[in-house]
């Protein structure tokens, strides 16, 4: 863990998942590759944190890496509503390795 968002929250919340209207354009982008509920799901599940948002609004986010049972890595930003038991699905997609350093856990320096 790295700060105050608590992978637990998140996995918590797996079971009610509210995806923003970005995340369905971005989950449906093709020449990104389609993303599907359920890899989204498996990533969350053995995701880890990678970077936190405390200040997003309406709610604190994370950065989340995690991998789908095929194997594909997957980043999804995402935020727990622990008063609703919800998981706010705020954007998801397949990390670029032009962007980021092997292993998609740090962007690349420009």
């Amino acid at each position: 863990m790295m700060g105050d968002m608590d992978i637990l929250a998140v996995k918590q919340c797996l079971g009610k998942l509210k995806f923003s209207n970005h995340s369905r354009l971005e989950m449906e982008r093709e020449s990104r590759g389609i993303i599907k509920v359920d890899e989204i799901v498996q990533a969350l599940d053995v995701g880890e944190i990678i970077e936190e948002y405390p200040d997003d609004r309406p709610y604190a986010s994370c950065l989340m890496l995690g991998r789908t049972a095929a194997g594909r890595p997957l980043h999804v930003v995402c935020a727990p509503v622990m008063d609703e038991a919800q998981l706010v699905v705020v954007t998801t997609y397949e990390p670029d390795p032009a962007l980021w350093e092997p292993g998609f856990k740090r962007r690349k320096q420009s």
